[in-house]
């Protein structure tokens, strides 16, 4: 039996909650098993779309056809089944109910005879009345019969190759250039970072020989300060006026831009580092600063070169921090807290009880920045003098 005639027959019967999907295939009751994807006799009038509807387009069809058309055609889509077109929609639905006998849309299949054992392991609603059945059912033909592997061996024969393996690759819009030039650019990118932190531990050298420090005792003090450039760490999160995304902006061009602009702004992803120098300063030689936000990352070599932070105002800052209390860290590093001038007075209670610097800076006064800047350039020169001493 074909499978279009066997869902005509359920569906007339009022059997269709018998017909079940398992996997690739439906089975009907006990008796019948075919390819959810199988061609079945019915072929669509569409002018644009003569082809024969697969066994899973009218099952799905024949379960909602209930539904309104456009309800039906997204139902399809979520499922990726394909619809039933509509001028099809009604002849095939009384085709399928028995209100008429025939229809001039349906062009015969051969279809070889089709009748594999479905077995009881298989149909766990069905009752046993005894464990030996239950044994007799596991012994149970397989599901697979030979006439079901002649059906495959139909399809397949039907089957038209539409991409080899090399066609897949054959893309007429796209290329692998710019995949090249991407890939160029990051090692650009990479190579101009490299060569500024060059250029930076080159800044750092000469304002330490500048000063004098170049051998003797002076310069065992300046290797425990740390060797290299100066470190300044600034919180994470975003809920502090100075981060990694605004703080080149702040000290070296005096301008306080708030972190959800530079996050619009910014390309490419979070930098790890920032160097950032006194731009706006009369001295013949400036020190460069790296600014980092994951104190977690430095190593205990690192920890020699931070010379300043910016807090939160929070103890939690300091969880994992190679120091016993805010007192010891900021008795060795410059503290900074940032804020609105027109903040509470509550936001910086705690920051008062530490040894830091409040600077205030206005919410739309920005030529007042330059100034807040200046003040935390001579802040850190003058603990940077006081360290090398």
């Amino acid at each position: 039996m074909d499978p279009l005639t066997l869902l005509r027959d359920y569906t007339i019967r009022n059997s269709l909650d018998r017909i079940v999907r398992v996997n690739d295939e439906f089975r009907f009751g006990s008796d019948y098993s075919f390819a959810a994807t199988i061609e079945t006799a019915y072929r669509s009038k569409h002018a644009q779309q003569t082809r024969r509807y697969t066994l899973e387009t009218l099952v799905h069809f024949i379960t909602n056809h209930h539904l309104k058309h456009t309800d039906y055609i997204q139902n399809a889509r979520a499922l990726r089944i394909p619809a039933v077109t509509l001028p099809d929609r009604k002849p095939l639905l009384d085709y399928l109910t028995g209100k008429v006998q025939s229809s001039d849309s349906i062009v015969p299949l051969d279809f070889p005879n089709l009748n594999p054992q479905i077995t009881n392991l298989d149909r766990p609603n069905l009752h046993h009345d005894s464990s030996a059945a239950a044994a007799a059912a596991a012994a149970a033909e397989p599901l697979v019969s030979e006439s079901e592997g002649n059906l495959i061996e139909l399809i397949r024969a039907k089957e038209k190759p539409i991409k080899d393996r090399e066609a897949m690759l054959v893309f007429t819009n796209r290329d692998f250039y710019s995949v090249l030039t991407a890939a160029t650019k990051r090692d650009e990118e990479r190579q101009r970072t490299e060569a500024l932190q060059r250029k930076d531990n080159i800044v750092a050298k000469n304002r330490i020989e500048s000063r004098g420090f170049s051998t003797g005792e002076d310069a065992n003090k300046m290797r425990k300060m740390g060797e290299g450039v100066p470190i300044i760490l600034v919180p994470s999160a975003f809920s502090t006026l100075i981060t990694i995304y605004n703080v080149k902006d702040f000290l070296e061009d005096g301008v306080y831009i708030p972190t959800d602009v530079k996050l619009k702004q910014a390309k490419g992803g979070k930098p790890d580092c920032v160097t950032v120098q006194k731009k706006f300063s009369r001295d013949r030689v400036v020190t460069a600063y790296e600014v980092r936000d994951k104190p977690t990352a430095l190593k205990s070599d690192d920890w020699d070169r931070v010379v300043a932070v910016f807090v939160l105002g929070k103890e939690w800052q300091f969880k994992e921090w190679p120091f016993k209390g805010h007192v010891e860290i900021f008795n060795k590093i410059l503290g900074f807290y940032m804020r609105f001038e027109d903040d509470s007075v509550e936001s910086a209670k705690t920051v008062k009880q530490w040894n830091v610097k409040i600077i205030s800076i206005s919410k739309n006064k920005r030529h007042q920045d330059r100034a807040a800047a200046l003040e935390v350039w001579d802040k850190l020169e003058e603990f940077m003098r006081s360290r090398s001493h």
